[in-house]
């Protein structure tokens, strides 16, 4: 039997209140807001006011909604006819039509109950709507921590599909910038694998995407036929037709960074215009760190060709005669500085090899700069070796007309292995003299002299010669070796005395060998104080001359 219809006070229809039902209320209640709403122990409506039969339109039959009966029969029970005792503090909570209704229970005498209804439906759709927010929010912030935290293009590539199928959609495709004729796509699947092709494609193809590749904003879902679609599109192992698609542009640093295509299936809801929202600020988080990492790539590949330049060359055997260098700079981090050295061979046996080691004034990757040039220069000077004041000369006055302001000295090694003798020729243009250590172990300085190059006019050089014999070194050295300052107290500096001594010690050893033993000792002496760059390069006549030949030595390791 449908339970009584329940009306406010005043109305021409309002039923009588069953035996022992009646509460005492007052007419103002009628224009409350808050909805009450008052029911007999057996569940039937008897009073409510106009707030309350607004919440409760569209209940059943007239009556109580189906979870606010049960929770009234909870409540008359849990009381056991106590007027106030025992019963359930609620509250509780149910649908009234599309609505959220939430109940809050007030026992009175007789088990009346009166209920205080709270239309909830705001509430509940603010709290949601707030935790998408901060669950959108913390999907952002993972995305931006994860891929931020690589830069390898591939790999953010990967996470970044692998991530918007697992946040956004069942299926993503992320369509990178154009690589010739083929362009980069990443496919990846919802709880499956990542992966990455190169094809050619025709952007045209998709509704948008040759759009969002050029940066422009996206179209809108609904506007895309996903039945349209190119087989390239929708990954292998994907279930179902295709039922909702978003595509949107990855915004890059000025250039756009590719795009980003979402797929559900048809069994699935649609994209909605928040989720839409949504995936933008998913593309643009993904497009910046795309473009970081791309930059990076880009930054480190020039720096890379760059530095194979600038780094000092590997030395070998050439002709007959043994090369070995050996350089530190001054911070342990950096791999270029203000020292270099270089081997230039000569066309055949018969000319002479070039040995150049120098010193710019300063440190790091400016010095390392003016040391390229000079390099270079010096390179294009080789057809005048055979004058090493005219090669000073010359360079010279290439250092006095560039805007570096900075100033070299260097030494010129000209290195003469026919007749199975080897003959050197050096040149010190402001640079410390080369030492010479004998098979027997005595120590001899080369007495050439020079100014240094950059600085004035006018350079003044003066050439030695000298003749390695079997088991003979030249050590050619930066002034970073002599003033390494450290010893016992740290304030001491390592000076020529010492080096002449360590070099007495590798008499007949390998250039190798010399160069390692040199540094070595400098390190030791240097403990972890601060130092200059370091550079040293040894030529040293085999006890057993080689026929001509051997890996040459080029300025890039040969």
């Amino acid at each position: 039997m449908p339970l009584p219809v329940f009306v406010a006070p005043g109305s021409p229809t309002r039923p009588a209140l069953p035996s022992g039902a009646d509460v005492a209320v007052g007419e103002t209640w009628e224009a409350s807001p808050q909805p009450v709403l008052i029911v007999d122990r057996h569940g039937t409506p008897v009073r409510g006011n106009r707030a309350a039969l607004a919440v409760l339109a569209g209940g059943t039959d007239g009556g109580l909604p189906g979870w606010l009966a049960e929770a009234h029969r909870r409540v008359v029970d849990a009381s056991g006819g106590a007027p106030t005792g025992g019963a359930p503090a609620g509250p509780f909570s149910g649908r009234v039509g599309d609505r959220l209704v939430e109940a809050h229970p007030t026992l009175t005498a007789g088990g009346t109950v009166v209920w205080w209804l709270v239309d909830d439906t705001d509430r509940r759709l603010a709290e949601a709507a707030l935790r998408d927010a901060r669950e959108r929010t913390g999907v952002l912030a993972e995305v931006s921590s994860t891929l931020l935290s690589t830069l390898n293009v591939p790999r953010c590539m990967e996470l970044a599909a692998g991530m918007a199928a697992a946040h956004l959609s069942e299926a993503a495709v992320l369509v990178a910038p154009a690589q010739g004729r083929n362009h980069p796509l990443t496919h990846a699947l919802r709880g499956g694998p990542v992966l990455r092709t190169a094809r050619p494609i025709d952007p045209g193809g998709v509704p948008g995407l040759s759009e969002a590749l050029k940066g422009f904003p996206p179209v809108p879902a609904r506007w895309i036929d996903a039945a349209s679609l190119p087989d390239w599109v929708v990954p292998d192992g994907f279930e179902g037709a295709v039922g909702s698609v978003i595509v949107t542009p990855l915004p890059g640093h000025g250039v756009p960074a590719g795009a980003l295509i979402l797929l559900r299936s048809s069994t699935e809801q649609a994209f909605s215009e928040g989720e839409e929202v949504f995936a933008r600020l998913f593309a643009a988080r993904a497009g910046a760190a795309l473009s970081a990492a791309r930059l990076y790539t880009e930054q480190a590949t020039v720096t890379a060709t760059l530095m194979r330049e600038l780094l000092p060359p590997v030395l070998h055997r050439v002709h007959g005669v043994d090369y070995a260098g050996g350089y530190r700079t001054a911070k342990d981090h950096e791999r270029i500085g203000g020292d270099f050295y270089d081997v230039h061979p000569g066309a055949d046996p018969d000319r002479e090899t070039l040995v150049v080691l120098g010193d710019v004034a300063g440190k790091g990757l400016e010095a390392a700069v003016l040391t390229g040039k000079i390099r270079n220069t010096l390179h294009a000077l080789l057809p005048l070796a055979d004058d090493h004041h005219r090669v000073v000369e010359l360079l010279n006055g290439a250092l006095l007309g560039s805007h570096h302001g900075r100033f070299a000295t260097l030494v010129l090694a000209s290195v003469d292995s026919r007749g199975g003798r080897t003959a050197l020729r050096l040149t010190s243009a402001g640079h410390p003299p080369p030492l010479v250590v004998r098979a027997d172990g005595r120590v001899e300085e080369v007495p050439t002299r020079g100014t240094l190059v950059g600085a004035l006019p006018v350079v003044r050089t003066r050439t030695a010669e000298t003749v390695l014999e079997p088991g003979d070194t030249c050590l050619l050295y930066t002034d970073g070796i002599t003033e390494a300052r450290g010893g016992p107290m740290g304030d001491e500096l390592f000076g020529e005395r010492r080096l002449r001594k360590v070099l007495g010690e590798c008499a007949g050893i390998p250039a190798e060998a010399v160069v390692e033993r040199v540094q070595m000792v400098a390190a030791q002496w240097l403990g972890t104080g601060r130092h200059d760059d370091m550079a040293t390069v040894a030529i040293s006549a085999p006890r057993t001359l080689a026929p001509h030949g051997g890996r040459p030595a080029g300025r890039n390791g040969g």
